[in-house]
């Protein structure tokens, strides 16, 4: 591997089965960007990667949607700088959600209720050389078969090194309370997600409801939202296992202080953000990104309504476990919160 400038871009260590992300918090300048393209064995119609074409347009004038996401990157720098005091090891298992597509140059940090599945459609057609010509006509379970998109944890050492120094990395937020609630509406008010409801809802309801009926016992189908959020903050539920990827927290998925994304698209802004990455990827022309369905998302206002019966105590409890999502992504407190 050759060796970035200093202050520039991260050491990679082997360690064993592991590897070592030192932070870093510059972007990496144009000629190092060159310096690594050589030694690339994929390449584009265009000749340059996403993320080339994204280091050249740092340095023109910049449109509206260029500067927003740029002011992103750089609040999520100065965030991590500020709160991130201790490096970590990261093994292959931390890398499970970052999607690859060789074909474009593109690492996906898939978060689930941030539009993962119509990335997902997405980023098969892109790497599905001509079986998939349609996202919307794939369907949503087939998105999340795993073998249908290869994740960077598949991959060697230097595979995985020479991906994250030279390939476009993005990732997808979501305002962090809003993402919960519909991570709840989806697996627990659902009737179909039976799955959830015997994994997790009958160990919350036994935990967590005084007299429990012997029927909820069994099927854990009427989880409430107060419940949940028990659930969430006792000490306990963590000490037996990680989080379900439905509503853990981002920063334990994608790991922005040690992986330095290059995009963080929002949902609040999806259409124009993912049309901006699919651009960059030189792929406008062969795909394009679904609309978004307004009739069933989970609103802030829906939200509140969810925490009216959250005492203070619970509510503050939840803000300090989803707090660094917050800061990180920079989220407001939202209105509804009784914090103090």
């Amino acid at each position: 591997m050759i060796k970035p400038k200093v202050g520039r871009m991260f050491l990679a260590t082997c360690v064993g089965s592991f590897f070592i992300l030192i932070l870093y918090f510059q972007n990496i300048s144009r000629s190092a960007s060159e310096q690594f393209s050589g030694q690339n064995s994929f390449s584009i119609k265009s000749g340059r990667s996403p993320l080339q074409t994204l280091q050249e347009n740092d340095q023109l004038e910049q449109s509206a949607v260029q500067a927003t996401l740029q002011g992103r990157r750089e609040l999520l720098e100065e965030t991590c700088r500020t709160h991130t005091r201790k490096r970590r090891v990261l093994g292959s298992e931390d890398l499970r959600h970052l999607i690859v597509d060789d074909k474009h140059k593109l690492l996906y940090c898939y978060v689930p209720k941030v539009a993962c599945t119509n990335w997902k459609r997405v980023l098969m057609v892109l790497t599905g050389d001509g079986r998939y010509r349609e996202p919307l006509a794939i369907p949503a379970n087939e998105a999340h078969v795993v073998g249908n998109l290869r994740s960077l944890s598949e991959y060697s050492t230097a595979e995985i090194n020479q991906r994250l120094r030279t390939y476009l990395k993005f990732v997808f937020v979501r305002e962090p309370f809003e993402r919960l609630v519909s991570a709840y509406r989806n697996k627990f008010t659902r009737s179909y997600n039976t799955a959830f409801h015997k994994r997790y809802g009958t160990k919350i309801i036994r935990r967590h409801r005084v007299d429990p009926q012997a029927e909820a016992l069994e099927k854990g189908n009427d989880v409430s939202f107060e419940e949940f959020v028990y659930y969430l903050v006792d000490p306990q539920t963590q000490r037996e296992e990680p989080f379900n990827e439905h509503w853990e927290r981002v920063h334990s998925l994608c790991h922005p202080c040690l992986i330095h994304y290059d995009v963080v698209g929002k949902y609040e802004t999806l259409v124009q953000d993912s049309r901006y990455i699919l651009k960059l990827a030189g792929a406008e022309g062969e795909v394009k990104f679904p609309a978004m369905s307004k009739s069933t998302r989970t609103t802030g206002d829906m939200a509140a309504k969810f925490f009216n019966n959250i005492s203070p105590f619970y509510q503050k409890k939840l803000f300090n476990l989803y707090r660094m999502d917050f800061l990180l992504f920079n989220y407001s407190v939202p209105a509804y919160l009784k914090l103090r």
